[in-house]
This record gives C-alpha cells, structure tokens and sequence, in this order.
C-alpha cells in the first residue's frame, strides 16, 4: 500500500468512530452472544463480466465505505474507480487487462475486509482489558 492509500484514512475514521462507544450501541461479542448464520462466499461459476464488476467494502458507516467499480476505457483497457460513500469522486487506477482490473477489485476488498476485522478484534481487546 502507498502512503496516501485512501483505505488507510477510511480505516482511520472507522477505528476513531469506534473509540467513542457511548456513541454506538453494539451487539453483544460474548461467546454467549448467539451469532447469525454467515453467509457463504460464492464465487461465480463462469466467467466473469468485467465492465461494472463491483464490490464494496466492510464497515458500519455507508458514508465511510469503499467501493470498486471496473469501467470499460475501450481497447481492451480497464479501469477502476475507487470511492467512498456516495458523493465521493472517484480515484481511477489503470489502464489495466480485464483480468487484471476484477483481480485488483476482490484484492481491495479483501484487504480492506482482513484490516477491517483486525480493527474489531483490536476494539473488542480494548473494551476486555478496559
């Protein structure tokens, strides 16, 4: 990641929102919580249509989420543009292959997920131990 990774300011954001929890309510994180059934990835079977591919970050705040989206620039060029929220603008990266454009898609949002859990693990260790 670079120094002026817009995923590290939203991921800053988040984990200051989450130092105020008399702000939020959350739900119960004991082991005696009951948790509902998560939903299983699944990956598309065929191939993959690369122009609109989408996906969108994780996170309690739809003003503070990211999303991916995979533009066709024509030639054979793809594009993705990066925001945040709903009225942001967005940051382009590319020219890239298709492949290379839905690959770099799921791993921004894997990545942001992989940070984003370790932000409430981090939180949850805080509220323990405090």
């Amino acid at each position: 990641m670079s120094e002026n990774d817009p995923t590290d300011h939203a991921l800053a954001a988040i984990a200051s929102i989450l130092d105020k929890p008399e702000s939020l309510s959350f739900p119960d994180t004991s082991a005696a919580a009951e948790k509902p059934a998560e939903k299983p990835v699944v990956e598309p079977s065929g191939p993959v249509e690369a122009d609109g591919y989408s996906k969108t970050g994780p996170g309690p705040l739809q003003a503070i989420r990211f999303k991916w989206t995979v533009r066709d620039g024509g030639n054979g060029d793809y594009f993705v543009d990066e925001t945040m929220g709903d009225n942001s603008v967005p940051i382009s990266s590319g020219p890239m292959p298709k492949d290379a454009a839905i690959r770099f898609v799921d791993e921004r949002e894997s990545d942001a997920r992989r940070r984003f859990e370790g932000i409430k693990r981090e939180m949850a260790a805080r509220d323990v131990s405090g």
